[in-house]
């Protein structure tokens, strides 16, 4: 293979190696003599979000993640750095202007509906991680589109760890369309949406080496990690042990004030309600005393170990408590 060719494919006739010169769409097999047509990652524009945080204050935002009272007290005089490292870790970006309708009906009044439209004119972008990141536990990031240059992957090799993508861009384009149809239904804030007419005008797909820290720390014989975005210097994600007293002050808490409401409620409900809130009023102390109570068992349940995690893309919001109401009439007629 010379300089000029690129890692080589699987023939699709015979499975042989076939060398790929840089800027070539069809090869042909030296073996079977089959020619094939390339298409996939050539047409992909690549990017870089240059490191702006050193290690020394990567290490620094780790340690300010040791504090809070859901964690164990003595974690951050006890906590040993053992190992920190930058990585580079590719994330998929689509940008796309969306336009069109939806048509629906939004809630007027008490019990009903009118019909309504919204027009969609926006652009929107989405990104998402090009390769499993189980391992530093960041799906997504926040990419700047003025801290973008082109990629250089000696540069990128020579400052930190470089990961390759492994995911397929179809999938990449049908998860970035999937999402920015969310959106709009969300923006549209329908209760029943009807149809909708959206295209996606201008779609751009690129690949962005986005830059990260990982901090990996000692305390009580584990190990756990904390990883640092390399632009912002804010935590993305992080383990830490648990403060047990934290975990039986949340249970106790939970279990007193949720009881409270959900008995004294209640009782409170059935003294004031009439036959058009009966439904209403006693709903709202089970749902609400029924919530801190679980809240406080969770708590106690899962705080042996405290995960930070990003936020995930916003979904539709659960029913209202209005809305549970109207199915609970229905059921019981």
């Amino acid at each position: 293979m010379t300089a000029q060719q690129t890692q080589g494919l699987n023939c699709p006739n015979c499975g042989g190696i076939v060398a790929v010169p840089e800027g070539v769409r069809i090869v042909q097999c030296p073996f079977c003599d089959q020619r094939s047509l390339l298409q996939g990652e050539q047409g992909v524009r690549r990017w870089q979000t240059p490191r702006k945080i050193g290690r020394e204050a990567a290490v620094n935002s780790a340690t300010g993640f040791f504090s809070g009272l859901d964690k164990a007290l003595d974690l951050k005089r006890k906590a040993r750095i053992r190992e920190v490292f930058g990585v580079y870790l590719p994330y998929w970006r689509v940008s796309s202007f969306v336009s069109g309708w939806l048509f629906g009906r939004v809630k007027s009044g008490d019990d009903d509906t009118k019909p309504a439209e919204a027009e969609i004119a926006e652009e929107m972008h989405w990104n998402d991680a090009a390769v499993d990141v189980s391992e530093f536990g960041v799906q997504q990031v926040s990419i700047n589109d003025k801290d973008l240059v082109p990629f250089d992957s000696d540069r990128l090799h020579s400052e930190a760890m470089v990961f390759d993508p492994t995911e397929s861009r179809t999938e990449a384009l049908a998860e970035a369309e999937a999402h920015f149809r969310d959106r709009c239904r969300r923006q549209s804030k329908f209760k029943t949406t009807y149809s909708e007419k959206l295209h996606l005008l201008r779609t751009r797909l690129s690949l962005v080496y986005y830059p990260l820290w990982a901090v990996r720390y000692e305390y009580h014989n584990r190990r756990y990690q904390v990883v640092v975005d390399g632009v912002s210097g804010r935590v993305l994600y992080g383990k830490a042990p648990g403060n047990v007293l934290f975990r039986a002050a949340a249970l106790i808490a939970g279990m007193a004030v949720g009881n409270l409401i959900l008995v004294n409620g209640t009782v409170l409900a059935i003294l004031l309600m009439s036959d058009d809130d009966e439904l209403a009023l006693l709903a709202v102390p089970f749902i609400v005393g029924a919530g801190l109570a679980l809240a406080g068992y969770r708590a106690f349940r899962y705080g042996g170990q405290v995960e930070k995690t990003q936020k995930g893309p916003k979904r539709a919001a659960p029913a209202a408590v209005e809305d549970v109401i109207d199915q609970l009439r229905e059921l019981m007629g």
